[in-house]
């Protein structure tokens, strides 16, 4: 589809749409759930298939350019100049096996899609704390689930990946079949090639117990209730799911009336069985809590996940920062109160502490890169970059971590990592460990030593290898 007069090499190798800076469509083809990510490629393909996002590759490798890839837009990374961006929002098929419990989704497919196919077979897609966000780059990053001590990330239930690496190659990858790129990819996020689809497991959840509860957080004993939620977290079975979180929400229609403007801890809970063996798990909690402004713990349909955490749905600038934890000492429940608190100043939407553990710790049995495996909880700090306050949010959410950091195993995940920025490639690389990283770092400069997804590697990989043009 021709959509500019400038790009009549590169339209004559794809069936998809592409955009150049300036033609009609461009700004809005790179628009994605982010707006605080601003990209400037010399090119955008809206790809229809695989064989377009081939066929791409082998353009930018012709004409010595990077690549990006972009699905539904909630992560970070931008594509600068230089770069041609691929968008995999169209690669949206979904073939649902219920026999064999697994789904095999598009680069575009949004974990909403798998939820609703899913639920009436009594399965469930081990989907992040916001469904909106894309199956494909978000397992690749290791998936963080809600449910994850329950069933582990989403990266230890990929059966196969197909996958367009730097060289031009379309390839079906598993634990048999380039066994080193299926454990990379898995867990290593973005750096070794564009996903084009995968093929997953979808664990039995019959039945959910779960949702949150709001309190004033002004009025409340935060540092008490902290303490309250981390002792009855360790006791949890691995069926249960948990976090807590300090939000200062914005005086929006959207929201509640109870919530509206209000500073609030807010405690998530998600287990996986029957209603009355859930209500008997979170009374404890329930009960050291204060007179909720909300309680919307009970029993959830699957395909109505998203109201455990309830992220918001609408397209945002945001930034955000996270780190894993070694530990909750007393200390560190008194620190994240005090630096979350409305004394400190900081601007920021959310805080949140997760219980990990469980599943989270088990290593897979077709083992993955994953990073951050064993720690038992992470922080993860979100932040709005919108006027008057965008210029000291990323200030805000670095001193959040930074006041976190001595009860930090050092490291991060790539879901929750945030940035690109030296601090948050370090605590990465130090999530993976030495051996991964060295791991990663090889297979790295085998698939792509010139750099082409120079992008989606600054997190884990070393300065890529000057591009080699024509």
């Amino acid at each position: 589809m021709s959509l500019s007069t400038d790009t009549p090499e590169l339209e004559s190798l794809v069936t998809g749409a592409v955009f150049a800076p300036g033609a009609p469509g461009y700004a809005d083809a790179l628009a994605g759930y982010n707006l605080a990510t601003a990209h400037r490629p010399d090119y955008v393909v809206r790809a229809a298939d695989a064989r377009d996002v081939v066929a791409t590759v082998g353009y930018a490798r012709e004409t010595g350019r990077r690549l990006a890839v972009q699905a539904t837009g909630h992560g970070a990374l931008a594509a600068g100049p230089g770069t041609v961006l691929i968008l995999t929002a169209d690669l949206d098929g979904l073939d649902l096996d219920p026999q064999a419990r697994t789904a095999t989704v598009g680069a575009g497919v949004r974990w909403q899609q798998v939820l609703d196919a899913a639920a009436p077979h009594g399965l469930a897609g081990l989907c992040g704390s916001s469904p909106g966000v894309g199956v494909v780059g978000y397992t690749l990053g290791g998936g963080l689930s809600p449910l994850g001590r329950t069933f582990g990330w989403s990266a230890d239930h990929v059966r196969s990946i197909e996958v367009v690496t730097p060289d031009g190659e379309l390839r079906t990858v598993d634990a048999e079949h380039d066994p080193d790129l299926f454990w990379a990819l898995r867990g290593g996020g973005a750096a070794f090639g564009i996903v084009t689809a995968m093929t997953i497991d979808l664990p039995e959840v019959p039945a959910l117990y779960a949702g949150g509860v709001f309190v004033d957080a002004t009025t409340a004993d935060v540092p008490g209730l902290l303490r309250s939620w981390r002792d009855w977290a360790e006791t949890l079975p691995e069926t249960a799911n948990t976090s807590v979180a300090r939000l200062n929400l914005p005086d929006l229609p959207e929201l509640p009336e109870p919530l509206r403007g209000r500073a609030a801890l807010h405690l998530r809970f998600a287990f996986v069985g029957d209603a009355a063996e859930g209500e008997r798990l979170v009374a404890p909690m329930r009960a050291a809590l204060p007179a909720p402004l909300l309680d919307a713990i009970g029993p959830l349909p699957v395909p109505a996940f998203g109201a455990v955490h309830a992220d918001p749905v609408d397209p945002m600038p945001f930034v955000d920062r996270g780190v894993l934890l070694a530990g909750l000492p007393d200390a560190a429940l008194d620190a994240f109160a005090e630096i979350t608190s409305p004394a400190a100043g900081l601007p920021f939407v959310l805080t949140e502490i997760r219980l990990m553990g469980g599943a989270f710790a088990r290593t897979p049995a077709t083992p993955n890169a994953v990073a951050g495996r064993t720690a038992p909880y992470f922080l993860d700090a979100v932040g709005m970059l919108a006027p008057p306050i965008a210029e000291h949010v990323p200030g805000a959410l670095a001193a959040i971590v930074e006041r976190m950091l001595p009860w930090s195993t050092g490291g991060t995940s790539v879901n929750i990592a945030g940035g690109v920025d030296p601090e948050a490639n370090e605590r990465l690389r130090a999530g993976f460990g030495p051996e991964t990283v060295a791991r990663l770092d090889a297979l790295r400069a085998a698939v792509d030593p010139d750099g082409m997804l120079d992008p989606a590697a600054r997190w884990i990989s070393p300065p890529a290898l000057p591009l080699r043009g024509r």
